[in-house]
């Protein structure tokens, strides 16, 4: 298997990590609050990728050749760490007020918001298959999105998700600037700089309080879906680009749309059935997409 290949093999399985994300988190809501749970999940993240690390220094003594990050990638750090600390919320808040299959497939905005992100602020180049993709993503979110078409009133819990993936998409640029650096790292600063920030919102706010085999299975879930996911998703990056990482991505809001109906036994609305419809024609033009 050649870079290439590993790099995509990488992206899919980080992809097939994040699509159990929604549809636990919204199950695990239950019992924690939005922000308690968005701090959660990355802190389970940098405690199991803490462990990981060291495991690999116990057990696989060779020197790294990893590079280690340096003062003047700071201002990414601290954009990425921001941005991470809002997203989850974001989408928490968004899981409280939708459904798990509308949420899990709005995930899909993401490849627009890294993609055009990545466009005008990193100079990547978009092929045609990749702005019709965009197009399509876009339309069925918007589709997702309004909850009264007489009225054109649109739902606040979609418009959270959409706000998540804009946040995400810029964070999965700044990543991707850093990711020629040790992986591992990364994702331990994301997840005790993420979580401890929301931990600390939590608290001014009053939510620290929660179900404790809940709040374990929370941490476990954030190993999982966010810290694995994550630190392969960066391997990915390494190779493939910001932009098209994010495609290969696209695979996890369609998987987590699939539990969702199966865990909820939520029925699908003909709104539901034709933006999944499109949103499938505009995820498999990015995947479609061999520029690189």
């Amino acid at each position: 298997m050649n870079k290439h290949q590993k790099a995509i093999l990488y992206a899919v399985l980080a992809a097939l990590l994040y699509a159990i994300s929604s549809p636990i988190s919204k199950i695990l809501l239950t019992k924690i609050s939005p922000v308690l749970m968005a701090a959660l999940l990355y802190l389970g993240a940098g405690l199991g990728l803490s462990v990981v690390g060291v495991v690999q220094k116990t057990f696989f003594v060779h020197k790294s050749i990893e590079k280690h990050l340096s003062k003047k990638e700071l201002p990414y750090i601290f954009g990425m760490i921001v941005l991470d600390i809002l997203a989850p919320i974001f989408l928490m808040l968004g899981l409280n007020l939708t459904t798990a299959a509308n949420a899990s497939l709005l995930n899909n905005f993401e490849i627009v918001a890294t993609t055009i992100i990545a466009l005008f602020f990193f100079r990547e180049k978009i092929s045609f298959k990749l702005w019709i993709a965009i197009f399509l993503v876009t339309f069925s979110s918007a589709l997702l999105s309004i909850e009264d078409i007489s009225s054109f009133s649109f739902s606040i819990g979609s418009i959270y998700v959409i706000l998540a993936c804009i946040c995400w998409g810029l964070e999965n640029n700044y990543t991707r600037v850093l990711s020629n650096k040790n992986p591992l790292q990364i994702v331990i600063l994301k997840g005790f700089g993420s979580g401890l920030g929301s931990l600390i919102i939590a608290s001014v706010l009053g939510e620290l309080s929660g179900n404790v085999q809940y709040i374990v299975f929370a941490l476990i879930l954030g190993f999982m879906a966010y810290g694995l996911s994550i630190f392969l998703y960066v391997h990915a990056q390494r190779e493939l680009g910001a932009s098209r990482t994010s495609a290969y991505y696209a695979f996890a809001p369609f998987i987590g749309t699939g539990i969702s109906l199966v865990i909820f036994g939520e029925v699908p609305t003909v709104t539901f059935i034709i933006a999944l419809s499109i949103m499938l024609l505009g995820a498999y033009m990015a995947y479609s997409d061999r520029r690189g």
